[in-house]
């Protein structure tokens, strides 16, 4: 099969097509051809080596897939050759085949293709976890995400806002802006305001309930001058660096909560009981039109570094898919 390898660590231009055995699932793993694959912010650190597969993880990019079912494990459960599904994997994704842990598995959601499909598991996974499991947000309660036009917050916001939420969301341009109130948020473009100030005035000096940050850095002191007492700030990403001086007394006045996670390094049966949960909870959604992917752009496979390239410019509005003819 053709698969993208990461040839060295460094930019887009290390990544290359090489030929690979096709994988064979283990008893609790299904193998699926793979019609298109999501591009995600951790595959670009993978690339650049900061971001290793965890221990037994194929070291081919790529955290979700969507296709066909062509061979099933004996552990496998209901799924059968055949069937359509989409999966988060640790690993593979770039590949015209790719192993799935059977309980990462989910439908194809009616009404929605492969390609639309592949955009789904990496972000539904990791926003239901960590705004509605970690971060306990509730109907009527005011969530703040920030790059609201990214994958995770074209994500975050619809369903925030399918759940009751008010959403306030930050990005970077009017065009992103616009795309953000689009899906139901209050867009503040944090390069010509300051969000700080700008979520006050929204909120009338109350403070949001939960924020899902993605950048890190000095952003840590302004999103605690943002929360609400017994707020909940939900750490996913650290784009703007890992470490940041923080005033704890804010913490202790307005009882906040601050939680981190990555997903990838969790365990099969964790992201079971998340795909379980979406099944239940999110995916009638999806059906229904209730809520909707949001894919700026889709490359062939072989166009995997011109894909990551996009990504890094942060020129896109949703997410970015691989298709595999």
């Amino acid at each position: 099969m053709r698969v993208v390898e990461i040839t060295a660590f460094g930019g887009p231009e290390v990544l290359a097509m090489r030929q690979r055995p096709v994988p064979v699932p283990e008893p609790d793993e299904v193998l699926i051809k793979v019609a298109a694959a999501g591009v995600n912010r951790p595959d670009l650190m993978q690339r650049m080596g900061m971001y290793p597969p965890p221990p037994g993880a194929s070291d081919i990019p790529g955290l979700e897939v969507a296709g066909e079912v062509v061979a099933v494990g004996t552990l496998a459960g209901s799924l059968r050759v055949g069937d359509k599904v989409c999966a988060l994997v640790a690993g593979g994704g770039y590949a015209e085949y790719c192993v799935a842990p059977a309980i990462q598995c989910l439908p194809v959601p009616e009404g929605l293709d492969l390609v639309e499909a592949a955009s789904l598991p990496e972000t539904f996974f990791t926003v239901w976890t960590n705004v509605f499991e970690q971060g306990r947000l509730l109907a009527g309660e005011t969530f703040l995400v920030h790059g609201g036009s990214s994958g995770i917050g074209v994500t975050a916001i619809q369903l925030a806002r399918r759940f009751g939420a008010r959403v306030i969301a930050t990005a970077g341009s009017l065009a992103k802006c616009r795309a953000c109130e689009a899906l139901g948020a209050t867009a503040i473009n944090y390069r010509e305001a300051d969000f700080v100030e700008v979520v006050g005035e929204i909120t009338q000096g109350q403070g949001v309930d939960v924020i899902l940050d993605m950048v890190g850095g000095d952003y840590l002191q302004r999103n605690l001058a943002c929360l609400a007492e017994e707020g909940r700030l939900l750490q996913i990403g650290l784009q703007a660096g890992a470490k940041a001086q923080i005033n704890l007394l804010p913490v202790l006045l307005k009882r906040l909560t601050l939680t981190g996670s990555t997903l990838r390094r969790r365990s099969v049966a964790e992201k079971g009981r998340i795909a379980a949960a979406l099944r239940e909870k999110v995916w009638p959604l999806l059906a229904q039109g209730k809520l909707r992917p949001v894919i700026d752009r889709s490359f062939e496979l072989d166009a995997a570094a011109e894909a990551h390239r996009y990504l890094e410019s942060g020129a896109h509005i949703g997410k970015i898919v691989l298709t595999v003819n």
